[in-house]
C-alpha cells in the first residue's frame, strides 16, 4: 500500500510541468524512502531524474517497494482539477493497475477523487555514474531561464564557456550573434568553480525546456565536464531535486 500525502497540490503541479515536456510517459518507483523517477525522452539526447524525500510528504506510508507507470500529461490535467492550496492523497494498492487522487480543500469543504490507469512501461535503469565536474556554476534560476530564451532567438545552439573568471553564453546564426557573461558576484548571486576551463555547446530547445522547472526553485546549479553530459539540476526545496542531463553537441567534420 503507498498513501503520499501533500499539504499544498502546487508542489506535485510544479514537479509534474517541469517533466511533462521532456517526457510524455514514465515509471514512478516508491519506497520508505520516497519517490525515485527516471526516464530519457524519446530522442534518447536528454535525461531525466526526480528524488523526492518521504520527509517532503505530510503523511509517507509505503509498505512495499511499487513501480507506477504514468502519463505525465493526463496526470497534469487530473492536477488542473485541484485548487493550489489544496491537500493531495495520492494512493495505490500493491501491483496496482490505477492511482486514485483525492483532493481537499483547505476548510475540507470540498474533496474530489479521481482515479488513473497506470501504464506497463518497459524502461530500463540506467546507472548515472558520480562525475567530478570541472565547471560547476549557481545562478538565479530565473536569469538561466531568461538566457535560453533569449538565446533562442539566434541559433538553435546555445554555447556555453566557462573560465575562472566567467561564465560565457553564446549563439550565433542568421540574424547575429548574442553573447551573455556572468561574473562572479553577490549582486547577481553567481558563483562559479572552474578547475579547468570549458567550453561546449548543447541543443538550444532542449535547454529552454529544462527551464520549466524554474518555479521550483530560487537558483539552479549547472555542471559541465568534458566528454559527459550538462547536468541541470533544480533543487526541490530540502527534500530531493529534478536533474535534467543532455550530451553536448559534437561537432561534424563533414559539416
Amino acid at each position: 500500500m503507498l498513501e503520499a500525502r501533500l499539504s499544498q497540490t502546487l508542489l506535485l503541479k510544479k514537479i509534474i510541468d517541469a517533466l511533462k515536456e521532456i517526457i510524455a510517459q514514465g515509471t514512478l518507483d516508491c519506497s520508505d524512502s520516497g519517490l525515485q523517477l527516471q526516464s530519457m525522452d524519446n530522442s534518447h539526447v536528454s535525461l531525466v531524474s526526480l528524488s523526492l524525500q518521504s520527509d517532503c510528504f505530510e503523511k509517507f506510508r509505503c509498505d512495499r517497494n511499487v513501480s507506477l507507470g504514468l502519463d505525465l500529461k493526463s496526470l497534469g490535467k487530473v492536477l488542473k482539477c485541484a485548487n493550489s492550496d489544496d491537500a493531495v492523497t495520492i494512493k495505490a494498492v500493491d501491483k496496482p493497475d490505477k492511482i486514485t487522487l483525492s483532493f481537499e480543500s483547505d476548510g475540507k469543504e470540498r474533496t474530489a477523487d479521481y482515479e488513473l490507469r497506470l501504464l506497463n512501461l518497459d524502461e530500463d535503469h540506467l546507472g548515472i555514474p558520480e562525475t567530478d565536474y570541472s565547471c560547476v556554476i549557481q545562478l538565479p534560476s530565473t536569469e538561466f531561464a531568461r538566457i535560453c530564451r533569449d538565446m533562442s532567438m539566434f541559433d538553435e545552439s546555445l554555447t556555453i564557456a566557462c573560465s575562472k573568471q566567467a561564465i560565457k553564453f553564446s549563439a550565433n546564426g542568421d540574424l547575429g550573434s548574442a553573447n551573455i557573461q556572468l561574473s562572479e558576484g553577490t549582486k547577481m548571486d553567481v558563483s562559479i568553480e572552474v578547475q579547468e576551463p570549458l567550453t561546449q555547446s548543447f541543443a538550444g530547445r532542449y535547454l529552454n525546456t529544462f527551464t520549466k522547472a524554474t518555479p521550483l526553485a530560487d537558483r539552479v546549479k549547472i555542471c559541465l565536464s568534458a566528454e559527459v553530459p550538462l547536468l541541470v539540476e533544480y533543487p526541490i526545496e530540502d527534500y530531493g531535486f529534478i536533474r535534467y542531463y543532455l550530451a553536448p553537441k559534437v561537432d561534424d567534420p563533414d559539416s
